[in-house]
């Protein structure tokens, strides 16, 4: 056999061996896109927002003496605010998954089969993991698909994203694993799945397919500066994860996160070197709440865990997700390091959901949700990653304005569901800002106002106020 043909059926040899080990490109998605489309819907919600029109023809410009004048002929009106999203259907009677974030504050929901519409109502939902589950309003039978192995899934397998995108209906794109375990901060159990398969707005609460057809996750975020649109960097929450929530919220209606009643820290270089450990890993306890399960077992603050039933606790942040993914009851062994050496301590898991730590915090959130501003007569509370997403604002720091009373000197002015993002050219990040800026204007005598704020339609205005 001639040189050059030896050589050329080598590489034959080499390209054909390897694909049949790695798994061939496929030519076309078209198969399995016709599969899967029926079991995808979209999304849509309501939800009201209180504003008043203007009865005249003109509108007077910030600060005039006229808007003073005509605010009392303003009429409060009401109008519906409107989001899209994703979803699929796991359930063949109408049990749909999709974003919490999707529905939160939602009016009514809507859910497209194809070209049909069904009214849902919310089973259960999971901020803290950013999941819903919703059921379909009707007898209609529907075409469901499964989860599968998210574990399974390896950087560099192709995955298939279908959703809604800007509202444009089912839209088919594909792409790779790109990053496996992506902590991005949204919670504290982010463990999230990194995709360059194109995920835009409007894709939340889709999902992220496998080339058997199998769902390995739940499309949640992108990164997309200036609001760009998708950039190659998606993140979706692991099939894995997501199933057991979703369990939980089926048959509970709630969430049951397994609870150690721990605070903990990262064991930095420093540390580790200072307590012997050969590496930086695990977590350290930095205080053990009263009665709880870890205190009941003789965890100590300083005590490095780096094993919770049987599984190694290689940083701080795997230890959330571990303990919230352990069934409520279930005896555990924990291995920590103290003194130099390793100890095995015993504990029943408690709930959560059920810990008085929980509920204070809760309670704390409750209280702080929203923030009354005495001065100017109206109730604010911080701007959240649920409204930068439904409406698909590009700001992130601001007030929401949620009560305005009668006797405001805002009213009239500026509506429920309006954004203060600056007093007199201070910027306003949390509902505490506002408060100290208007109490340190007043107290330094002045009674002028002027007001940066994104009003209901997404628009920068300038308000001029007059405290009397």
């Amino acid at each position: 056999m001639h040189f050059f043909q030896k050589i050329l059926l080598i590489l034959v040899f080499f390209k054909f061996g390897y694909l049949s080990n790695a798994g061939a490109v496929p030519e076309s998605f078209a198969d399995l896109a016709e599969e899967l489309m029926p079991s995808v819907v979209n999304i849509s919600t309501t939800q009201t927002v209180k504003t008043s029109s203007n009865p005249f023809p003109f509108q007077f410009p910030p600060g005039s003496p006229f808007e003073e004048m005509f605010k009392d002929y303003q009429r409060p009106t009401e109008r519906k605010a409107s989001s899209l999203g994703s979803g699929f259907i796991i359930k063949e009677n109408g049990m749909v998954i999709t974003n919490n974030h999707v529905i939160a504050g939602a009016d009514d929901i809507l859910v497209k089969v194809n070209s049909k519409e069904y009214k849902a109502k919310v089973i259960g939902a999971d901020p803290y993991m950013d999941i819903a589950v919703l059921k379909m309003e009707t007898k209609d039978k529907f075409k469901t698909v499964a989860f599968g192995n998210s574990d399974k899934a390896r950087v560099g397998d192709w995955v298939v994203a279908i959703g809604n995108p800007f509202g444009l209906g089912g839209t088919v794109t594909s792409g790779i694993i790109s990053a496996r375990n992506r902590d991005i901060g949204m919670t504290r159990y982010d463990d999230f799945i990194q995709t360059d398969a194109s995920i835009n707005q409007g894709n939340s609460g889709g999902p992220l397919f496998n080339l058997k057809g199998e769902v390995v996750g739940i499309n949640t975020a992108i990164i997309a500066p200036g609001q760009s649109g998708s950039i190659g960097i998606g993140f979706a929450i692991p099939s894995n994860a997501a199933s057991k929530v979703i369990d939980q919220l089926v048959n509970y209606g709630e969430t049951r996160r397994g609870w150690l009643g721990v605070r903990i820290q990262e064991v930095t270089k420093e540390i580790a070197e200072a307590v012997d450990l050969k590496k930086p890993e695990g977590a350290l306890v930095a205080s053990v709440g009263e009665k709880s399960p870890a205190d009941k077992a003789g965890i100590k603050a300083g005590d490095i865990i780096v094993e919770f039933d049987g599984k190694r606790i290689d940083k701080m942040r795997t230890l959330p997700r571990v303990v919230a993914n352990t069934k409520v009851g279930k005896n555990v062994k924990v291995q920590i390091w103290r003194n130099k050496k390793l100890i095995t301590k015993d504990l029943k898991l408690g709930r959560l959901e059920s810990s008085e730590e929980f509920k204070e915090k809760k309670s704390q959130q409750k209280r702080t949700e929203e923030l009354e501003i005495e001065k100017l007569k109206i109730t604010v509370r911080d701007l959240n990653k649920e409204d930068i997403s439904s409406r698909n604002l590009k700001i992130t720091k601001g007030v929401v304005i949620t009560e305005i009373s009668n006797a405001s000197p805002l009213n009239g002015k500026l509506n429920i569901n309006d954004i203060i993002i600056e007093v007199k050219r201070t910027p306003i990040t949390k509902s505490s800002d506002l408060k100290n800026v208007i109490e340190k204007i007043i107290k330094q005598g002045d009674k002028n106002l002027l007001l940066s704020i994104i009003d209901n339609n997404n628009r920068r205005r300038y308000i001029g106020i007059k405290l009397k």
